[in-house]
């Protein structure tokens, strides 16, 4: 078996993928959407490129089905109609016409040697119209979703410190995202948000009940710790986001002082007010360090003054600011030293 990796964004790269298909490669496999982070796959380039080399592609579509087809030329698909709101136990396996296939085990000669026995009928036909229903609505719902999850990945980091929003921002499922915090046990701010009534997941489904890393967020190379994975249902109102974002802060503030781990209260200052660091009779790095400790509590746009009367502080404060990817405004005169403006750009 061969394991192509994926970006930082939880996509896999198309040519990475080619580069991975060997002559004797027998089947090649990829995730329409991943289940975690949302992240959509560029599957048409990577059936493509499986085409040319004469490589059946296995397409996993359970989680984007209910938004829309699959593009590109696979060869097969498989889908679950649970993950549309259709019944419980009820698969989608589909062949693409020219594709050899052979069911694996036994069958006899009911359902074309498809299968053994009866299928569900009942329960297959609920599916198709379950999942009818659901793509009549999609555009409509994608759109509203989107926005909603758009404003949870905006709004977490500035409500939250030390929090990575992880997945493609852009090439995303609808209603899916993901986020880890820094100093926090995933599973212990799940019961936190549980009491405020919401009903998250943290990690990969498949390993949520080893409490073992996501295996998803470690191959993208992003934080594993504190994840919370957060799947909005069809209808989900906008007044359940907004409460969400409201709990959300006190709810890690909490876990991160139970684990004795440091807490970081974001202040937000008023537009016209700049946050002020005294760094005066400490010489550098002092200054630059206690900027760096609370750059984070200003929101972006804001800016902070570093009181200093070290003659370092004039070339270290700017040097942090490139660095960083923040905006040094300039020297402002003060009644001892001088006053170092910032303004918090990332």
């Amino acid at each position: 078996m061969t394991e192509v990796p994926v970006l930082r964004t939880g996509a896999v790269s198309p040519d990475a993928y080619a580069a991975a298909l060997r002559p004797d490669t027998a089947l090649a496999c990829l995730q329409s959407a991943n289940h975690e982070v949302g992240t959509e796959q560029p599957v048409a380039a990577v059936a493509a490129a499986c085409r040319e080399e004469g490589v059946p592609l296995l397409v996993d579509a359970a989680q984007s089905l209910a938004w829309g087809p699959v593009e590109g030329e696979w060869s097969v698909l498989t889908g679950s109609a649970h993950k549309w709101g259709g019944p419980s136990g009820v698969g989608l396996l589909v062949v693409r016409k020219g594709v050899r296939y052979a069911a694996q085990g036994p069958v006899d000669e009911r359902e074309s040697g498809r299968a053994p026995g009866f299928e569900n009928i009942p329960g297959i036909v609920a599916a198709a119209a379950s999942l009818r229903a659901v793509r009549a609505e999609a555009a409509a719902e994608s759109a509203r979703l989107r926005e909603l999850t758009d404003r949870i990945r905006a709004r977490v980091p500035e409500l939250v410190p030390d929090v990575e929003v992880v997945g493609d921002p852009v090439r995303r499922l609808p209603h899916l995202l993901t986020f880890s915090c820094l100093y926090v046990d995933g599973e212990t701010l799940l019961h936190e948000l549980d009491r405020e009534g919401f009903s998250v997941s943290s990690g990969s489904s498949c390993t949520s009940s080893t409490l073992t890393p996501s295996h998803v967020l470690k191959a993208m190379g992003v934080l594993t710790e504190g994840n919370v994975r957060v799947s909005l249902p069809l209808g989900t109102p906008e007044e359940d986001v907004d409460r969400f974002l409201q709990v959300l802060p006190a709810a890690v503030s909490a876990v991160r002082q139970k684990l004795g781990a440091p807490v970081h209260t974001p202040r937000a200052p008023a537009a016209e007010e700049a946050l002020t660091v005294d760094a005066l009779g400490r010489r550098c790095p002092i200054p630059v360090i206690e900027l760096a400790k609370v750059i984070d509590d200003v929101p972006l746009g804001g800016t902070i003054r570093v009181l200093s009367d070290d003659e370092a502080a004039r070339l270290d404060i700017p040097a942090w600011c490139a660095m960083r990817g923040q905006e040094y405004v300039g020297e402002e005169p003060a009644d001892h030293g001088s006053a170092y403006v910032v303004r918090r750009t990332s």
